[in-house]
């Protein structure tokens, strides 16, 4: 199978190292990027180990305002498309994966709240 090159806009704790470490197996290379339309809120995790990784029980999750002076900053991190599964399966069932254009026309995948 190919293992295609996948833009992953992070705004979370999937901007930590000690996640990134334990999800992926390395740390993730990425650059500044804003989500636009969109405000953050936030999620109480019940997994233990998103948990135990990521030291919090609150997460932050997008919320879709559709007005455009809400922004968001993050990261956007070049993944492949294993890790993209990874990341599905450490973002629990509280989020949906989701393709979105960021502020420089950067088309890339978001995890928001259901």
């Amino acid at each position: 199978m190919l293992n295609v090159m996948e833009k992953l806009f992070s705004y979370g704790t999937l901007q930590q190292e000690k996640v990134q470490l334990d999800t992926f197996g390395r740390l993730l290379e990425g650059k500044r990027d804003v989500l636009q339309e969109y405000c953050i809120s936030e999620v109480r995790i019940k997994d233990k180990s998103v948990i135990k990784l990521s030291g919090k029980e609150i997460h932050p999750v997008l919320i879709f305002t559709g007005d455009i002076k809400d922004e968001v900053e993050g990261t956007v991190f070049r993944i492949n498309s294993s890790e993209l599964l990874m990341a599905d399966k450490y973002e629990v069932d509280d989020y949906s994966r989701i393709e979105a254009i960021l502020k420089s026309e950067t088309r890339a995948w978001i995890y928001v709240g259901h």
